[in-house]
């Protein structure tokens, strides 16, 4: 009783914060009500962005499946912009976008897919370029004009401002620029953003950024897998249709971790109800990549319209038991192993809301195979550094 108290508080103060309506606010509000699937070019390119390499992306999001597979977003990370003209329009790189941002939006929208681009809640960007600090509304407009369905909205060179304030001006600004854009919110969960978040953006970073490695960090911030994982142990609550948990991009692909560590990877964020933003090189994709990124069964517990972040139900240290409610009455359970030798892991129907005797229909997502029906428990030997995902339906 407590709990939900505390979680509805949170909610009534939340919404005191929230931008006011406008009659174009409706688009805003009925945006990203499943996770975002898209691609992001920073976790592979950093700031060697250009055109072409978006017109490639784009076209292999189509030829490789991905399209199919539920990905629509093509978001360009920083290093796209150079500088502000006289009149403050923010000006993208001349020499690597040639034909400019509405040409390449256009293009992007031409193979059925949406068009994003990043910016900074502070003076400068991460890199260095032009920050948005004072130039919300000028952006926003500009954004809407060239055709941008995504912004993605950092927290670098903000000293000074506060966090909540600087993201409801962009929020206000994006809500009356006229045209419907996703607000992901890139703060890097320092303020807990989940807390005053929903209904300001769409999405919000829990964490630091990701790295392409199981167990590491840097002195930075940035941060392996498994300390990802962790940070969102508890953050289930806040997660819902149109506000969603952030825990980074995926690196799945990018080679510096296993096929097993990175499918691990790719469960969790779909258990987590992530969004689900590549960040690989689409265009020289190995089949084992293709075939975790494009996994329909998995894909589908991210995108399950009752849009619940999973959460942990059994923690054994080495191996962990994680259960996300799906819609009709359905299950998704990760067997996760994060140790170093193979080990049965045994999840109990108690344990994800199922009477303790009844029989239930399991299917194992990455073998794609039924397993029977069930009853009471389901037990796995689970390899290090891997899952076994199933779905368990009453």
């Amino acid at each position: 009783m407590q709990k939900s108290y505390c979680i509805c508080l949170v909610i009534l103060l939340t919404a005191a914060f929230i931008p006011a309506a406008h009659a174009e606010d409706s688009s805003f509000e009925n945006l990203a009500k499943t996770p975002p699937m898209g691609w992001n070019s920073w976790n592979k390119f950093a700031c060697n962005v250009s055109e072409d390499l978006i017109r490639s992306t784009a076209d292999a999001m189509v030829a490789t499946g991905m399209k199919e597979a539920g990905y629509e977003y093509i978001v360009i990370d920083d290093c796209w912009q150079v500088s502000r003209d006289e009149q403050g329009n923010i000006v993208p790189d001349p020499k690597r976008f040639p034909s400019g941002m509405k040409a390449l939006a256009d293009y992007v929208h031409s193979k059925g897919l949406k068009f994003g681009l990043y910016s900074d809640a502070g003076t400068a960007t991460c890199q260095k370029r032009p920050g948005s600090k004072g130039f919300e509304e000028k952006d926003a407009r500009q954004y809407a004009a060239w055709g941008v369905d995504y912004l993605k909205y950092d927290w670098c060179n903000t000293e000074g401002q506060d966090a909540r304030e600087a993201y409801v001006k962009m929020s206000r600004a994006l809500r009356t620029a006229g045209r419907p854009i996703v607000f992901s919110i890139c703060e890097w969960g320092t303020s807990q953003p989940w807390l005053w978040a929903p209904g300001v953006g769409h999405l919000w970073r829990t964490t630091g950024d990701i790295q392409d490695c199981w167990d590491c960090s840097q002195p930075w911030g940035g941060m392996g897998l498994i300390h990802i994982i962790d940070l969102q142990t508890d953050l289930h609550p806040y997660a819902g249709p149109g506000h969603w948990n952030d825990p980074d991009m995926l690196e799945v692909g990018n080679g510096k971790m296993t096929a097993a560590e990175y499918r691990a990877h790719f469960s969790f964020w779909s258990l987590l109800a992530a969004p689900l933003m590549a960040g690989n090189d689409l265009r020289n994709m190995t089949q084992e990549t293709k075939d975790i990124l494009t996994n329909k069964e998995v894909i589908a517990v991210d995108q399950d319209p009752l849009g619940m972040q999973g959460r942990k139900v059994a923690d054994g240290g080495a191996t962990e038991v994680w259960m996300k409610p799906l819609s009709g009455a359905a299950r998704a359970v990760i067997l996760f192993n994060r140790g170093n030798v193979a080990s049965p892991i045994t999840v109990l129907w108690e344990q994800i809301g199922l009477a303790p005797g009844a029989e239930a229909q399991v299917r194992d997502l990455w073998a794609g195979k039924d397993l029977g029906r069930l009853k009471g428990r389901f037990t796995a030997k689970v390899a290090p550094h891997d899952v076994v995902m199933i779905r368990i339906q009453p």
